[in-house]
């Protein structure tokens, strides 16, 4: 993403982290200590403000308005609740961006991403008094037939959510206070542009890496299959198309959308290994004609997976040249409007009708429906293989696409025809 807009003619700027590592094949010395950590940066982004590891810059903050800080960057977020919501880190980031943003006279891109919500589940000052315990809705509970990785989970401790009901409901009432400070933030965002006159030429995108299961089939955390943990908002706010704002999709979209989509809003072509749709045709509304052209043929579900080997890796575990045990450690999911077909890594498998039960513990218990789950499953992973060098012909001369010059990250503008884009 970064590196695209570079050749956009912007300088991509983050504010808080990525958690990127570093591809292990680049490197050659092993002490170096990037082969330690994930928490790198994506690549092309210049960093204004670094909140991984201990998130010093917070620390230093909350230090300098008189409040005991710690090294623990865990007990900094647990702690949050005894501190003003002003300076909570959610509000710290955002402070720090807008100030940075007074400073920009020429087209910007800018990342922010908010740690929270996210455990500790401990809401910054008065957000930890927002929404009462009593109050809070309870969890999903777990099925009671249910598939042996999910027994696993119960049982790991950091998974399972609490047993006490007092204790889930101020997990959920913590979790929503947190949410409560970002929408809050996002307001603040907003309306930092417009008083910087910056509004009608920006355009924000929202959304997030994860969800969180919040107690639902007895988990916390992101975890397992279950939507809760991969369902995430997609929000597209473009100032130049304003009948297309408020309106709001019953359509399947995923979060590999948003680099087609942001690759079209810079007027930049998007690389061919993308797995994504450009949601951009969407953005002046329903009714023109190539949302009506996309909607017949547009996806008609969505797909996550998950690989849990790096658990056994830290525990030790270092496989044989000839021991594949790890690559059973996977999961791929494919929902539907009506069902959610779950392929374990191991053959095992799990097809949950979501429209008779959505909570998704209800089994489908028609062979032939499975069959159809699993085919189109088999189907979603033949259409996303890698395309990087498909499309290209050698015979005689190049025909079809030129695939990109792996050599030549910064000068792509040239290869592409870019021309700079608005922010």
């Amino acid at each position: 993403m970064a590196r695209i807009a570079r050749r956009a003619g912007y300088t991509p700027t983050l504010f808080g982290y990525t958690d990127q590592a570093a591809d292990p094949r680049t490197i050659n010395d092993p002490d170096d200590p990037r082969l330690g950590t994930y928490e790198g940066v994506l690549p092309g982004f210049d960093v204004a403000l670094d909140l991984t590891g201990k998130r010093l810059a917070w620390n230093r903050w909350v230090d300098r308005h008189g409040h005991p800080t710690f090294d623990d960057p865990d007990h900094m977020l647990a702690t949050e609740p005894d501190r003003p919501a002003e300076l909570g880190i959610s509000s710290f980031l955002t402070g720090e961006f807008l100030d940075w943003a007074a400073k920009q006279d020429q087209p910007w891109f800018a990342h922010l991403s908010h740690l929270r919500p996210h455990p500790p589940y401990a809401a910054a000052g008065r957000w930890a008094h927002a929404y009462h315990p009593d109050d809070v809705d309870l969890p999903v509970a777990a099925s009671e037939q249910r598939h042996p990785m999910h027994d696993l989970m119960l049982g790991m401790p950091g998974l399972a959510a609490p047993a006490d009901e007092a204790d889930m409901r101020h997990l959920r009432a913590q979790y929503y206070g947190m949410i409560g400070d970002v929408d809050e933030q996002v307001g603040r965002t907003v309306d930092g542009l417009a008083a910087l006159g910056m509004a009608d030429n920006t355009v924000i995108v929202l959304t997030a890496d994860h969800g969180d299961q919040l107690g639902d089939h007895g988990l916390i955390g992101k975890m397992g299959w279950f939507a809760e943990s991969y369902r995430i908002p997609a929000m597209v706010c473009d100032p130049r198309r304003p009948a297309g704002h408020g309106t709001v999709l019953d359509i399947p979209t995923e979060n590999v959308d948003l680099l087609p989509t942001l690759c079209d809003l810079m007027g930049v072509d998007t690389p061919a290994q993308c797995d994504g749709v450009s949601l951009d045709c969407w953005l002046d509304g329903t009714t023109t004609p190539g949302a009506i052209e996309a909607a017949h043929s547009w996806r008609t579900a969505v797909s996550w997976e998950f690989d849990w080997r790096a658990l056994l890796l830290m525990g030790g575990h270092i496989p044989a040249p000839n021991d594949r045990s790890l690559e059973s450690m996977n999961l791929a999911v494919r929902l539907s409007p009506t069902t959610a077909y779950v392929q374990f890594g191991d053959g095992s498998w799990v097809c949950l009708d979501v429209t008779a039960d959505t909570t998704w513990r209800t089994d489908v218990a028609d062979p032939a429906r499975i069959l159809e789950a699993a085919q189109d499953m088999l189907t979603w992973r033949s259409r996303n293989l890698d395309r990087t060098m498909t499309g290209t012909l050698l015979e005689g001369s190049l025909l079809g696409r030129r695939p990109p010059d792996p050599h030549d990250d910064q000068n792509g503008a040239q290869q592409l025809g870019v021309t700079r884009a608005t922010p």
